[in-house]
């Protein structure tokens, strides 16, 4: 598996509390930044991890802000983007079986660094339950955003 991840200035501490898990999960990532604590804008990470994780350069990427709300909005505008702004553990295992998300949006100011971890290893350690309801709802969605403007 290969991860992107990144972050704005308000998901600085806890982009790097996710790379520290995915080292010891042995999880191959690349890190997109930002660099440092002075204000940036979201959009300017959100849109091009979305777009290589969209591509397949990657299989999955990771999103940090301060609530997690304006990195959510930014992937998912990008065609083929399923970014789940997730702040539990549950949530995290059923948007990967249930919804095959492959973007994760997570907010610093509402969850630790603890739960981060947790929801993340939740998140990349769950698969896609393929087949059925699932995989019908999944097609519709792409139909829908083949044929959108």
């Amino acid at each position: 598996m290969k991860v992107a991840i990144a972050s704005d200035h308000g998901g600085n501490r806890i982009r790097e509390e996710i790379k520290n898990l995915m080292a010891e999960m042995n999880i191959q990532f690349e890190d997109f930044g930002c660099s440092g604590c002075e204000s940036v804008d979201y959009p300017d990470y959100a849109l091009p991890l979305a777009e290589k994780v969209a591509k397949g350069d990657f299989d999955k990427g990771i999103l940090i802000c301060g609530t997690g709300i304006g990195m959510s909005i930014a992937a998912n505008k990008v065609k083929g983007i399923r970014c789940a702004l997730v702040h539990d553990v549950y949530s995290a295992k059923l948007t990967r079986q249930h919804n095959d998300s492959n973007v994760l949006a997570m907010g610093e100011r509402v969850v630790g660094p603890g739960l981060a971890r947790e929801i993340a290893a939740a998140w990349l350690a769950s698969d896609f339950e393929e087949g059925g309801r699932h995989s019908n709802r999944l097609r519709k969605i792409k139909e829908y955003e083949d044929r959108s403007i």
